[in-house]
């Protein structure tokens, strides 16, 4: 999940890259070896899993990990924290350079094409053709988030979304309507400007400013709602060198102009987070991962879509991931067939609502059980139909790069520092940078 700490992770990414080529150049196993099926009948398999969560999420993992070692008695799977997942690259960078990697490790979604170059990690392109994955029953992002060069290198193991949590309670003090589906970045400013109260230490929005990945996963909404993209068609270049990229961040520096942004310079948001908990901030752009954190602080909250340019309503998700990894013909098969079980509607809806993530697929979303949940939790529902129109970021090496360019870009004109003209030329000619390296 892209979570503020899973965010804040990508920075280190491109200092790990480089250490990826020692393992290889990125075939992977296809076909047989990863055909979803049993181990070979009679002989009992041991898998490694490093599921990378903290101690209530898993708690959630170990027992599913129980139900399917009761109910598969030819695989085994051994459960084990590997690494908290803000580390789990680095940890499995290192494990493969040294031989000893786990059979299956929780990676977060941007980091898969770097992992996807060692030949020891599986290529599941033919695997979830097989029956029994109902590939398209994924949520579209959750699928391209795992598919590198038209090839499936991982299964998608978290999903999210971003939306607009606003405090019902401001907005009503502020005289302001509660905003509504289809409202625009102008209507979001204005809002802003409306609900900051320097007096009362009230300010109207928030954003992390300290050019991280958590500053630019913000921004991409504005940019594809404005008509551009990460990429340009080709992939040789940015797509949001033109009037996409200098819409976004003029939006960004009239928020700063008028003083109605807290700019959060600790990594993580931690701050900004707390700002809104406590009453004194009026909207925050975030994800469901949010929400227990919320309800425990007794907002009367709200939760709707993202503004857009006067077009179609767009978001972001951040999924992540399981890899799967070649110990052996033997191995890689029970991995693969814990992995599709794992992801199967029971299952996802256990962990969608215990370890609080949204469900992976329609027909998860669909279950009673789910059903029921999002109806005791406001606005959760909101962010899974927000996954419809979802964007996930491009499954390229150098993304980080990129990335850390315009983080710096966005960064500047939020402080006042540049202006949105000079912040564009920086992120562009960084982000074409960091692609010419791939």
């Amino acid at each position: 999940m892209t979570t503020k700490k899973a965010l804040a992770a990508l920075a280190a990414v491109a200092a790990i890259t480089g250490g990826l080529a020692a393992c290889g150049g990125g075939g992977g196993k296809t076909g047989s070896t990863a055909s979803g099926t049993d181990a070979d009948s009679g002989k009992r398999v041991t898998i490694t899993v490093w599921h990378g969560q903290n101690q209530s999420a898993e708690k959630v993992f170990n027992r599913l990990v129980d139900r399917f070692n009761a109910t598969h008695p030819n695989i085994h799977v051994d459960s084990q924290v590997g690494s908290l997942a803000d580390s789990m690259l680095q940890k499995v960078t290192a494990a493969l350079a040294g031989g000893k990697y786990p059979d299956m490790a929780y990676i977060f979604g941007p980091n898969v094409p770097n992992l996807a170059r060692s030949p020891k990690a599986l290529d599941l392109t033919d695997a979830v053709k097989q029956p029994g994955w109902n590939w398209n029953d994924f949520f579209p992002a959750a699928r391209t988030a795992v598919t590198v060069d038209g090839r499936v290198r991982a299964v998608p193991a978290v999903i999210d979304s971003m939306a607009v949590v606003y405090n019902k309670r401001l907005f009503q003090q502020a005289g302001i309507p509660a905003p509504k589906a289809g409202w625009t970045w102008d209507d979001y400013v204005a809002t802003a400007k409306k609900l900051t109260n320097a007096g009362k230490g009230v300010f109207g929005t928030g954003w992390p400013a300290t050019g991280d990945e958590d500053t630019v996963w913000r921004i991409w909404p504005m940019v594809w709602g404005a008509g551009g993209d990460v990429l340009a068609p080709g992939g040789t270049s940015v797509g949001y060198a033109g009037q996409s990229g200098l819409r976004a961040l003029s939006t960004a520096q009239q928020l700063g102009r008028d003083k109605s942004v807290y700019l959060d310079k600790t990594t993580g948001s931690e701050q900004m987070y707390r700002v809104f908990n406590n009453g004194r901030m009026g909207m925050v752009p975030t994800g469901p991962w949010e929400l227990p954190d919320i309800v425990d602080a007794k907002v009367d909250y709200g939760v709707v879509p993202m503004p857009t340019y006067g077009g179609k309503a767009v978001t972001i998700s951040g999924p992540d991931t399981w890899m799967l990894f070649d110990n052996g013909d033997a191995r890689a098969k029970a991995a693969t067939t814990f992995a599709q079980w794992l992801s199967q509607p029971a299952q996802d809806a256990v962990w969608d609502i215990d370890a609080g993530s949204l469900p992976l697929r329609r027909s998860s979303a669909d279950q009673a059980v789910w059903k029921r949940h999002a109806a005791q939790v406001d606005g959760v529902q909101d962010f899974v139909d927000a996954l419809g129109d979802a964007r996930v970021r491009p499954s390229i090496q150098n993304y980080p790069k990129l990335s850390e360019a315009f983080g710096q870009a966005i960064t500047g004109v939020l402080l006042g520092q540049k202006s949105p003209q000079d912040g564009l030329k920086q992120a562009v000619d960084g982000g074409n940078k960091a692609l010419q390296d791939q």
